[in-house]
């Protein structure tokens, strides 16, 4: 997530749809408000459907009554992207959670790559091959499927102090270098959003992703392991203004 990644992933119909039911709680929309959204963004009506036809067969969403509601992994997505956005963390004692993979363990490649997935949905660091660190300063009950998947390999311990530098575990500079790039589209695209223009609607989608996947990438560390001037909540304050603005136009734009 270095700050040179200034180039968002191209919009696929699937990535649009299931976007947009992300952004919606409950994350379900009806058939005709989908094909209305695939038209900011040149999608066909019967891309539309098809895609969402794909999304039911890999059990990423379900049909029923003409409506279609995210299932399976997205669900799993939403949960960490609302605990991204909200950035809940708890004052912290100095203690740090660790996760160890057995050294006697044979692991195959796929095991090893879920890991490593789950490891960071939960906000690791990895000290070395098989060691995980983070700050005690995080709910133990959050994203109980990556749990799950840290549990069945993992052996966790808490340490009550560790000689471990964050900048070391996690790419911060990076992060917030990209942060302050994504803040700068936030502020060119909202007084348009705001001013009710409908052409800002497919850039303010992309910006939309992009700022909620980055805020993924964020390891929420204390406030006493970031460096000065640490982006994180002043983001989260301004990305709620513009989700704001956004998500009006465009419930504005799909009721008319």
């Amino acid at each position: 997530m270095g700050a040179g990644k200034d180039k968002e992933r191209p919009l696929t119909a699937r990535s649009v749809l299931a976007s947009m039911m992300l952004g919606t709680r409950p994350p379900r929309l009806p058939v005709g408000r989908l094909v209305r959204i695939g038209q900011l963004f040149g999608i066909a009506e019967g891309t539309v459907r098809t895609a969402l036809s794909r999304m039911v067969s890999n059990g990423e969403a379900q049909a029923g009554d003409g409506w279609y509601e995210l299932a399976g992994h997205l669900l799993h997505r939403q949960e960490r992207q609302l605990e991204s956005r909200t950035a809940l963390r708890h004052d912290w004692d100095g203690a740090w959670d660790l996760a160890l993979v057995p050294g006697d363990a044979a692991r195959p490649a796929g095991q090893r790559a879920r890991l490593r997935i789950a490891m960071t949905q939960l906000r690791y660091g990895e000290l070395r091959e098989g060691v995980w660190a983070r700050p005690a300063n995080l709910g133990p009950n959050r994203l109980p499927s990556a749990r799950g998947e840290r549990d069945s390999v993992c052996l966790t311990a808490t340490a009550t102090a560790l000689d471990a530098d964050a900048t070391t575990l996690w790419d911060l500079s990076g992060w917030s270098d990209r942060m302050q790039l994504l803040q700068e589209a936030m502020t060119l695209l909202e007084p348009r959003l705001d001013a009710g223009d409908l052409s800002a609607l497919a850039p303010g989608f992309v910006v939309n992703a992009a700022v909620l996947r980055h805020f993924q990438h964020d390891p929420l560390l204390p406030d006493e392991l970031v460096p000065e001037a640490w982006p994180g909540v002043g983001a989260r304050k301004a990305f709620d203004r513009y989700d704001q603005a956004y998500w009006t136009l465009l419930q504005g734009w799909l009721l008319g």
